[in-house]
């Protein structure tokens, strides 16, 4: 499996975006290639386009960003070159292609699979190993939902995964609980935990640097010594936070 050493300094939350970023929007090129012009790591989100395609995208429906309605997953690929973000139109969404030879064999990648929860797409996770096991740069796949892990553990062993956590019973600022419309409490408590993390055999966690620290990020790093990356890191609280007890810094917001 591949070193995560590379992947032990700040990493910019969907590319180097807003304010830090010359005023660019997440997950376009544009914040990538600010981020990697200041030497930073990327963390981004890859979602499945129609036919299973791979795109760098964070939400399911395209309203948010995206000068366009609808499903993210009813997008073809001759279709991304004419979806400007409302505020930037000469930016288009990237696919996961894109991204990967921008970066090319030099900048670390912490690549997010975005999960509904949902029996996980084959098509989908079968392009995103492939293009991830072909990539020379530094790479490494992560997601909330660890049975998309476990099927990228048999599709692209040599490829460093991890989950994604954090505190899912902590109460939300608007008191709604997202993973409500989803997940049983049991399953959030677990979640929490990391106790659905064996069958993916992970090789490092991202969790919730407002949760940390834990009992069992602590057991994660001091005795299993797996890294840990803290998300969302956003003033410096939260990089006093990460520096005390994870292994890098997921920011965003400002530079870490």
């Amino acid at each position: 499996m591949r070193h995560l050493a590379p992947f032990l300094k700040p990493i910019a939350h969907r590319g180097l975006h807003g304010a830090p970023g010359g005023g660019a929007i997440e997950n376009t090129m544009s914040a990538f290639r600010a981020a990697r012009d200041k030497g930073y790591a990327i963390e981004c989100d890859i979602r499945p386009a129609r036919n299973g395609l791979p795109v760098v995208f964070h939400d399911a429906e395209l309203d948010r960003l995206v000068a366009g309605t609808g499903h993210l997953a009813d997008v073809g690929g001759a279709d991304l070159p004419r979806l400007g973000f409302k505020n930037a139109p000469a930016e288009c969404i990237p696919t996961f292609a894109d991204l990967l030879a921008l970066a090319a064999n030099k900048v670390p990648l912490l690549v997010e699979v975005k999960s509904e929860w949902q029996p996980p797409d084959q098509t989908f996770l079968a392009e995103v190993a492939r293009l991830a096991n072909a990539h020379h740069g530094p790479i490494a796949l992560m997601s909330f939902d660890p049975a998309v892990m476990t099927v990228l553990k048999d599709l692209a062993p040599g490829v460093p995964r991890g989950i994604v956590s954090g505190n899912y019973l902590a109460i939300a600022a608007d008191g709604e609980q997202w993973w409500e419309r989803v997940l049983t409490r049991q399953r959030a408590e677990r979640l929490t935990d990391l106790l659905e993390s064996g069958p993916a055999d992970p090789s490092f966690y991202a969790y919730d640097v407002k949760s940390l620290p834990t009992p069992v990020t602590r057991y994660v790093r001091e005795v299993q010594r797996l890294p840990v990356f803290a998300w969302t890191v956003r003033n410096d609280a939260d990089l006093a936070t990460a520096r005390l007890h994870a292994d890098a810094p997921i920011f965003e917001g400002f530079l870490a």
